[in-house]
């Protein structure tokens, strides 16, 4: 019987972990607040240890999850970083500053840390079970990481300089290196000194490249060199199991430079597992989401068009290590696979055995607690989104969700009627940001003239009006009025057909092309379609002086 991939992975790291005989153990995740903080950030350091923790908690396993945010790196001035503020002399200024200084380009927060986690963090409960803590590198230098470099680090500084030249290539640090750059009292970046003495009290004398400045700085307010700090955070943290991703899995990369420095400095490198960076597909071309390069969209800005189990299916659908490319146009699609799955889980649709296990567990895997105990109504995405564009927002509680039941797409009961609700709110949002251009729609309350006079054969939707007026309100259906078009159509060319489809399209909602015409007009409703097509009809008459 096939198993899910996740399994696999909580079987090993159960054994390996069981191992260490802990009372508890700590998975961590680690991100640096540059920039956007987009949704592939969820996929590594917060949902795959999420899951792997609730799992590991059903087998018995006391375990505690926390992210760390990386605060302290020097922020790199960027061109999209730069772009963040307003005016740029000022941005330069903040070039080598730890992130936790740089202000807010908007003014709207305290920090440029706080403006960028705002679309994150608050959002993380949405996604996940809400057991998950933030640390972040400032607290931790205020903490551990004042004792790992005094007790661990400095005692042994030449044996760990050795250690990391291994890695460094063509630039080597010299003799008289001190691992650890203070920030510079007198420009305010990290980036740019020399640690030239640590004094008493752990205190650093240094030097600034940038300005020349001298000072002496605590180590509060300095930094460790980046492989020193990775294993300090592990050691600070009592870390057991941490994801990293596809930039640091290189053979002789830098995790495992970490990992072979926390041996030498005397502890167990955590156990972990690589996971490849999602992708975002817009206008046809791809590229790695990027915080510091702000390409992509934050969880805060997916959950206003789509529910969070739907990303969590589609992470969960793939194995860490595969890439996943998200296309914001394809929304309506993520649901309908989502759908097909809840659909096999319950028992409402067959599939094959092996793909039935992988489907159901994903389904599982996709909901931040429990699945419902039943499925809520299946309203498809773009349905919604005709709905909610039909009524607009306004009236998406009053008409939408009546709409949807007059369709037979909604049920009475409650949980299927939150849904619907929910749906439609994300579903307009999607269409008026997201959507092809042919599911972007506005019916107007009158029909338009200047789409009125482009119609070609106006008889044509005379005929229609009449045609749909006796179809009984009863059957008034997606199914038959797609059965009744393609009557209707019969006897047309080719051309024919696409003529006629443009002058209905400008007739219900003003320009040539929209939406699949039978859901349009099942949700539209049959006294509105055939008012507008009349209406339409009357309106090229008079136009055209006939």
């Amino acid at each position: 019987m096939a198993r899910h991939w996740l399994d696999a992975l909580v079987d090993k790291l159960e054994e390996s972990l069981s191992k260490k005989g802990k009372g508890e153990y700590v998975f961590n995740g680690g991100l640096s607040v540059s920039g956007l903080q987009h949704i592939g950030r969820l996929r590594g350091e917060v949902l795959l240890g999420e899951a792997l923790r609730r799992e590991l908690r059903k087998r018995g396993l006391r375990v505690r999850q926390l992210l760390t945010l990386y605060t302290v790196d020097p922020w790199k001035g960027k061109d999209e970083q730069l772009a963040a503020f307003k005016d740029l002399d000022e941005a330069a200024r903040y070039i080598g500053w730890p992130l936790d200084k740089v202000p807010d380009p908007e003014r709207c927060h305290d920090s440029w840390i706080e403006h960028y986690w705002a679309d994150f963090g608050p959002y993380i409960d949405e996604f996940t079970d809400g057991d998950i803590e933030i640390i972040t590198t400032r607290e931790l230098y205020n903490g551990p990481l004042k004792e790992f470099f005094s007790k661990l680090v400095l005692p042994r500084k030449e044996e760990v300089r050795k250690l990391i030249n291994k890695y460094r290539g063509r630039k080597p640090y010299p003799e008289d290196w001190i691992p650890v750059e203070p920030r510079c009292s007198n420009c305010g970046r990290i980036d740019s000194t020399k640690a030239l003495e640590v004094m008493e009290g752990g205190r650093i004398r240094y030097k600034c490249s940038n300005c020349g400045y001298s000072g002496v700085a605590s180590l509060e307010d300095s930094k460790l060199n980046w492989r020193i700090e990775w294993a300090g955070v592990w050691w600070s943290l009592g870390v057991d199991f941490e994801p990293y991703g596809k930039d640091h899995a290189t053979p002789g990369g830098s995790r495992d430079s970490a990992a072979e420095l926390a041996k030498l400095l005397g502890f167990e490198p955590p156990e972990g597992v690589w996971y490849e960076w999602v992708s975002i597909r817009e206008y046809g071309s791809e590229k790695d989401m990027s915080s510091s390069g702000f390409a992509g969209i934050t969880p805060r800005e997916w959950l206003e068009i789509a529910h969070p189990q739907i990303l969590r299916y589609l992470y969960f659908s793939h194995p860490p290590t595969r890439r996943i490319v998200v296309d914001l146009t394809e929304i309506p699609n993520y649901y309908s696979q989502y759908y097909r799955a809840e659909r096999v889980y319950f028992g409402l649709e067959e599939a094959d055995p092996e793909e039935a296990e992988i489907l159901k567990r994903t389904y599982e895997l996709s909901h931040p607690r429990n699945p419902p105990e039943k499925p809520p109504s299946q309203i498809p995405y773009t349905h919604a989104a005709i709905v909610a564009q039909i009524v607009g927002p306004e009236r998406i509680l009053s008409e939408g969700v009546s709409r949807l039941r007059r369709a037979g797409l909604l049920e009475e009961d409650e949980a299927s009627t939150r849904w619907a609700v929910e749906l439609l709110e994300k579903a307009y949002r999607w269409a008026k940001r997201y959507a092809p251009q042919h599911l972007r729609f506005e019916i107007t309350s009158e029909v338009e003239p200047i789409a009125i006079e482009m119609i070609e054969n106006p008889g044509l939707l005379d005929r229609l009006a009449d045609t749909l007026e006796d179809l009984p309100e009863s059957q008034w259906s997606e199914d038959n009025i797609k059965e009744l078009l393609i009557e209707f159509g019969r006897e047309m060319s080719g051309q024919q057909r696409r003529r006629f489809y443009r002058d209905f399209y400008l007739a219900m909602i003003g320009r040539p092309y929209g939406p699949r015409a039978a859901p349009l007009l099942s949700l539209i409703g049959k006294n509105a379609t055939v008012s507008r097509l009349r209406k339409a009809v009357k309106l090229w008459r008079e136009l055209r002086g006939k």
